[in-house]
């Protein structure tokens, strides 16, 4: 794989996580969890307790310090960059303020079709986003090569319907309205964040992510029809974008997940978006996932994350019946969605635990 590179990174000791998103055999599945950096560590809710959310994630200091904090604690297989998808809308030139209690809110959210217009056309992704490229390159020089270090971005959707919505919303209904009032306009703005979004991404592997996460966080809110016409196809391009950038930059050409949360009516879609890995959340069996997404795709996900309220010897028996749902190959160990702030991190490390023990006993005894 990629040596040392450009910015003589440290040499990477555990590439067990890099492994399974290409195809390759590992010994055990390796694991990490989205929102690992996240309120239920004492540590991470102490360095954030200064400093307003997005002014933290200006900061390459402080998310190169709560990117690292919880692999103090676990032995986890992959690192993900602290940063957060609402930072695209900003170099676009919104407005986000994320409101105790309440979460990211837009004081001024698009409203009408008119509105694009307030929107930058052009996006310097180095000049808008470059504190994210600094926070990545300063936490892949830190991790030492002790594991990979994941980018990350919103996929287009999801961004839209934040820009819409104005924060989080039960039925995104705002925006959805805007796809069935104004379905020009809506790929007018998709495909700028398209765009961006191809741009960043890029950014983020020339600043040292060795992986890259697109989260599509808001798909269970469109139907199969919505989804085909107005996510899968910026999905696609996303993957096909950023490939014929970094080959063209030589760049290395790193492992893409995409993360569709409740799009179980489009899994074999998206097996086939240019993705080397399919994320999935809870509500599908390990088993349906593998049959529609066919024997090409690592799948990375899928236990509950309210598991992590049960006992530890509870979380072990469930991990195992996960592991034994997916296989220990071509399968990264996640959880079907970020951990939330009231868990109990010793559950977090049980998890981790759980599926390194069951997988190399699984891998040894097949």
């Amino acid at each position: 794989m990629d040596p040392a590179g450009p910015k003589g990174f440290p040499k990477l000791k555990n590439d067990t996580f890099l492994r399974a998103a290409r195809g390759e055999e590992t010994e055990h599945t390796p694991v990490w969890c989205m929102r690992q950096a996240g309120r239920y560590l004492p540590e991470f809710r102490e360095t954030r307790a200064a400093q307003d959310f997005f002014a933290t994630c200006r900061s390459p200091k402080l998310c190169c310090e709560l990117t690292l904090q919880p692999l103090r604690r676990f032995p986890l297989d992959a690192a993900i960059i602290f940063s957060d998808i609402l930072v695209v809308p900003q170099a676009l030139g919104m407005e986000v303020v994320m409101v105790p209690g309440k979460g990211p809110t837009f004081p001024e959210p698009l409203k009408e079709v008119e509105d694009l217009l307030k929107l930058r056309q052009k996006v310097d992704v180095t000049a808008e986003l470059g504190y994210v490229f600094q926070a990545i390159t300063l936490t892949r020089h830190s991790l030492e090569g002790k594991v990979p270090l994941i980018g990350f971005s919103g996929a287009p959707w999801t961004l839209m319907s934040y820009m819409i919505e104005g924060g989080g919303s039960t039925t995104m209904s705002k925006a959805k309205s805007w796809l069935y009032r104004h379905p020009e306009a809506s790929h007018q703005l998709l495909r700028l964040l398209a765009d961006v979004v191809t741009d960043y991404l890029v950014g983020q592997v020339a600043a040292g992510a060795q992986a890259l996460q697109l989260f599509e966080s808001h798909a269970g809110h469109l139907g199969p029809e919505q989804f085909q016409e107005f996510a899968l196809p910026y999905i696609r391009d996303i993957a096909r974008g950023v490939k014929s950038k970094l080959k063209a930059e030589a760049l290395p050409l790193v492992p893409m997940i995409v993360f569709a949360k409740d799009a179980h009516y489009a899994l074999s879609d998206l097996a086939q978006a240019g993705y080397e890995v399919v994320g999935l959340d809870w509500t599908i069996r390990p088993q349906e996932a593998r049959a529609q997404t066919g024997k090409n795709i690592t799948l990375q996900g899928n236990l509950d994350p309210c598991a992590l309220y049960a006992p530890k010897e509870k979380i072990g028996e469930l991990v195992k019946k996960m592991l034994e749902g997916f296989g220990t190959q071509r399968y990264i160990a996640n959880l079907g969605h970020g951990l939330y702030p009231d868990m109990n991190p010793e559950h977090v490390g049980a998890f981790v635990e759980a599926v390194h023990a069951h997988s190399r006993h699984i891998n040894k005894h097949s």
